[in-house]
């Protein structure tokens, strides 16, 4: 199992003391031009959570690429590129440009609720990818499919190499005034009531694939780290929790230790899929 951030939620050029209690590091999500994002305000706290309307804010691919990553490589952390765009043609000529130098894996960013999507399907996207690039390709879902496992066997068949779930839910929050608290309305929520969806999804994942999945939403703790392993998740992701607690991952690893011996399991693989029952069913 290893314990990543969920893209977005930390940068790592600004806290590299964090990066180096992770196993590997997910960068913002990179577009084929650079973006200003949504206009302010782009961040509201809930009552459980936050919501974020940053509108995929970043530098640009040919920036990215001839700046940013070479300064990531040097924080010594296998490196996630998250990538995005708003055609499948887009999503391609970034992974493209990547290459391998340096980038342990890309994730597909197929669902941010913050920003126009893209025509194509998510398969469709993957495919494209694919097509051109040898990295690892991660596909980042939405929770909001009603059956997430007709999406993850879409994205797997068109040659994903692992699932990422869950990403934000869109959300409203309204001010004292009953007027919504960020600009653009909407924003994506996270945060500790978004664990039972997370849950949810990367359970009916693991039913219909044998893909790694990395699961991530609503992870505060150890035992939250845990329920996403024994639902199927084979990595596990922190979001919302890294703006408040820096130093989350190293906390998160020693209470997940701590809560497997209370749950009666060994390691880590022996909880791997508990929720599941004796038998997972990948022919369905």
């Amino acid at each position: 199992m290893q314990l990543l951030n969920a893209s977005g939620c930390l940068d790592a050029l600004t806290a590299p003391e964090t990066i180096l209690m992770l196993d590997a590091f997910v960068t913002k999500t990179v577009t084929p031009e650079p973006r200003a994002g949504n206009a302010p305000v782009r961040i509201a706290e809930t009552e459980l959570g936050m919501l974020n309307a940053i509108g995929l804010a970043n530098p640009g691919r040919e920036r990215f690429v001839a700046e940013v990553l070479p300064r990531l490589r040097e924080l010594g952390r296998p490196l996630w590129v998250s990538v995005g765009g708003f055609t499948a043609r887009d999503y391609a000529e970034t992974c493209e440009q990547l290459g391998r130098d340096g980038v342990a894996a890309i994730e597909l960013n197929l669902s941010c609720p913050n920003v126009d999507e893209a025509p194509e399907s998510a398969a469709e996207i993957v495919a494209a990818c694919r097509a051109v690039s040898a990295n690892p390709l991660y596909a980042k879902l939405s929770p909001h499919a009603w059956d997430i496992g007709e999406s993850v066997r879409a994205v797997e068949a068109a040659g994903a190499d692992g699932i990422s779930l869950v990403n934000t839910l869109r959300g409203v929050a309204l001010d004292p005034s009953l007027r919504p608290t960020v600009a653009r309305t909407t924003g994506g929520y996270s945060g500790p009531a978004l664990k039972p969806v997370a849950l949810a999804a990367v359970h009916a994942a693991r039913r219909v694939t044998e893909l790694p999945i990395v699961g991530m939403g609503g992870v505060q703790t150890g035992r939250d780290a845990l329920e996403l392993i024994a639902c199927g998740a084979t990595h596990v992701a922190l979001g919302t929790v890294l703006f408040a607690d820096p130093d989350a991952p190293e906390r998160v690893r020693g209470e997940l230790v701590q809560e497997l011996a209370r749950a009666g399991f060994p390691s880590v693989g022996d909880a791997f899929c508990a929720a599941l029952g004796t038998v997972v069913n990948l022919d369905n």
